[in-house]
């Protein structure tokens, strides 16, 4: 395994004023990598930006965003673009979930939750990809999650939600390949985040044991330090056991068939991994 040189980089991370987020703000600060933190919160990430500035010698650029609000990413191209700043890097991370019947669900709540799951995340990638593809050795990180391989009765929004990320990523992955952008989707399973506040401690049932934000984290950079990393990885070793049980472990000849099959229908250039 070698190690992926994150100096020179400038990554974007959503959601980064807590949890997962500032997590990945962390560990990719420890490696040498700019940052751009966003987050509706901006104290939360003007501190925490400080932080990892005087820790790590990085630069730590703050933006406030709520990433529901229509144009979110427009805003935030042109927030870099004023300051001179051009990405390498992207790590969706933001997002949320409720916990209920879907009858009972506001449709308001539910609007939300697709606009910042699927919808900002698309957005945001397509209006950055570009610019990832153009450095030569950039990172798209995607959070999934585990309820992404399953339906989930009485989190049927955040389950589909999650199945969309998961599928776009790895379509992705094999878009991507041989430009130079690493391409993952991250499954992580209950985490210790913020993330029940929302969603209601209910949404944690059933979970033997809460992961911790530095494993989720842990676990992606050390699958993008591999020579040929995959296009997602579950976290944790029972997570991946029980996918190779029920036969969904490998996704990289799944995506990588498909993309084929594409590939000859559209007269596309194949991929080489």
């Amino acid at each position: 395994m070698t190690a992926f040189d994150y100096r020179g980089q400038l990554i974007l991370i959503t959601g980064a004023g807590s949890g997962i987020g500032a997590e990945f703000a962390r560990q990719l600060a420890r490696r040498g990598s700019g940052l751009v933190l966003v987050a509706r919160r901006e104290d939360r990430l003007r501190t925490l930006a400080g932080e990892l500035e005087n820790q790590h010698g990085i630069t730590a650029t703050a933006l406030a965003c709520d990433l529901t609000r229509p144009g979110a990413a427009a805003y935030l191209a042109e927030q870099l673009s004023e300051r001179g700043l051009r990405l390498t890097g992207l790590v969706n991370n933001a997002g949320f979930g409720t916990h209920g019947r879907f009858e009972t669900e506001e449709p308001q709540r539910i609007r939300s939750e697709i606009t910042l799951d699927v919808h900002a995340l698309v957005d945001l990638t397509r209006t950055f990809i570009t610019d990832l593809q153009d450095a030569g050795r950039g990172v798209l990180i995607n959070v999934a999650s585990m309820a992404a391989y399953t339906p989930v009765p009485n989190m049927a929004v955040y389950g589909a939600s999650k199945a969309f990320v998961l599928s776009f990523t790895e379509a992705l992955w094999y878009e991507n390949q041989g430009n130079g952008l690493r391409v993952l989707a991250l499954s992580p399973s209950a985490t210790e985040t913020e993330f029940f506040d929302v969603a209601g401690q209910e949404a944690a049932s059933g979970a033997q044991r809460l992961q911790t934000p530095q494993e989720v984290v842990a676990t992606a950079l050390e699958t993008l330090d591999r020579r040929n990393p995959p296009p997602s990885i579950a976290v944790g070793r029972m997570n991946r056991a029980m996918l190779t049980m029920t036969g969904l472990a490998s996704r990289r000849r799944a995506v990588s068939f498909m993309g084929a099959m594409t590939d000859r229908a559209s007269g596309a250039p194949g991929g080489s991994r």
